[in-house]
């Protein structure tokens, strides 16, 4: 009796086990998802701990769906985030809706954490930078890094790099004409200025082009890299200015070459071409890829600004489509000291992803270089409009559900994608 009464309790128990296996849990991420920014850290937790996901591409605004583990589902919950547990059949339906031919659907399978690096100088804090709050906040691991370590090829041992509001071509943010008596750019100068002596330069622009072309070659080589603000037009100007010197006295100790605006070579850009150069050492703006110009800043009003993604196949552009994945098509616009990309200097092999209406102004963009990809996105946080020097750090438990944050986080899963998709 109680060897027959042990062998019914081991099947139900191997039953229970068996329908446990066969459940999934749905990380839903359309407006129903109580905290869509803590959502993309569960993903990422999921895959550093060897599980697979499929990102259900426009479905809920671009759901995770995962086998069902009990130490997943209460992760969800220590983490505030919505997810559902579902029964085997009902999985196969929603596998079934997403991939009919007739839906702009489809199942992305994520397989492996990608190894992010932040690209930061001395005395960063997170709150310096909307990508880097997004991590700590989402509880993603992510390693610091700067020039020295660049130039010593340490971003191989990476997948994703982001770089920092940086200003790659040595004129110290064009802060000169506003805080060139402040105690902190005195500082920040003498940082840079010590880090390129100590790498064998003489000029702090003339190390950044070398920083610019290293990672360069690092996303030629298969990296994903992703930037903001700042960091992405001066990005390409350095790698355009690479045999010429576009800085003024105060920056580097001599004077720009005069013809330097027509010694830009635009075969050696990844994003933008044919732009121009601002040379007025004082005014806070590097060329006219910046839509709208950082000096007319105070002339745009939050209530009107707004821009909108771009739609895109699902099954044939799953790429863009990824990168692209919201509960919104509409986002509200937020500055900074680059907002936005005039759409006329963007190179045509680069995919728009979302722009500003009726402005000529790009605000996010995608691109392939060699093996690897880039995406640029226009502005500086996205949950505060006008970011000025001292403001105090965005509170992101405030913003959980802020579509323009997911943008960022979208970047941070993209590596993580199966090559070809899959097909459940």
């Amino acid at each position: 009796m109680k060897r027959t009464l042990l062998l019914v309790l081991v099947a139900l128990t191997c039953g229970l086990h068996a329908t446990r296996a066969q459940q999934k849990l749905l990380v839903y991420m359309d407006l129903q998802q109580t905290d869509h920014l803590k959502a993309y850290g569960i993903a990422y937790w999921a895959l550093t701990r060897g599980l697979e996901i499929d990102w259900l591409l426009n479905y809920r605004g671009g759901s995770f769906m995962l086998d069902y583990h009990d130490v997943v589902a209460a992760e969800c919950r220590v983490r505030g985030v919505a997810a559902a547990t579902i029964g085997a059949g009902d999985a196969a339906s929603i596998y079934a809706e997403v991939q009919r031919e007739d839906n702009n659907m489809d199942v992305i399978r994520l397989e492996k954490a990608p190894k992010i690096a932040v690209y930061v100088p001395p005395g960063f804090q997170p709150w310096d930078d909307a990508v880097t709050l997004a991590l700590e906040y989402a509880e993603i691991k992510y390693d610091k890094l700067w020039d020295t370590e660049v130039m010593q090829e340490k971003l191989n041992e990476y997948d994703w790099l982001h770089l920092h509001h940086e200003d790659f071509t040595g004129q110290y943010g064009k802060f000169y004409a506003s805080f060139a008596g402040a105690s902190w750019y005195i500082e920040q100068q003498a940082v840079l200025e010590k880090e390129a002596h100590k790498l064998g330069f003489k000029k702090v622009s003339d190390e950044k082009k070398a920083v610019a072309r290293s990672i360069k070659e690092f996303v030629g080589n298969g990296g994903f890299m992703f930037a903001m603000c700042s960091a992405t037009d001066t990005y390409d100007i350095a790698l355009a200015a690479e045999h010429t010197d576009i800085c003024d006295v105060m920056y580097d100790g001599d004077p720009p070459d005069p013809g330097a605006k027509k010694k830009l070579d635009f075969l050696k850009t990844i994003a933008f071409t044919d732009f121009a150069l601002e040379m007025n050492p004082l005014r806070y703006e590097y060329s006219d890829i910046d839509q709208p110009p950082s000096d007319m800043l105070a002339l745009q009003s939050p209530e009107s600004d707004y821009f909108s993604l771009f739609e895109f196949s699902a099954k044939f552009d799953p790429v863009p489509t990824m990168l692209t994945q919201n509960h919104v098509n509409v986002i509200k616009g937020f500055m900074g000291q680059t907002t936005g990309f005039k759409k006329g200097l963007i190179k045509k092999t680069v995919t728009l992803l979302a722009e500003k209406q009726g402005a000529d102004q790009v605000r996010y963009l995608h691109g392939n270089f060699g093996r690897g990809t880039f995406t640029f996105y226009g502005g500086h946080d996205p949950e505060d409009y006008q970011h000025a020097v001292g403001d105090p750090p965005t509170d992101l438990s405030l913003h959980k559900n802020s579509p323009g944050y997911r943008l960022i986080l979208n970047n941070i899963l993209f590596p993580a994608a199966k090559k070809k998709q899959q097909k459940t």
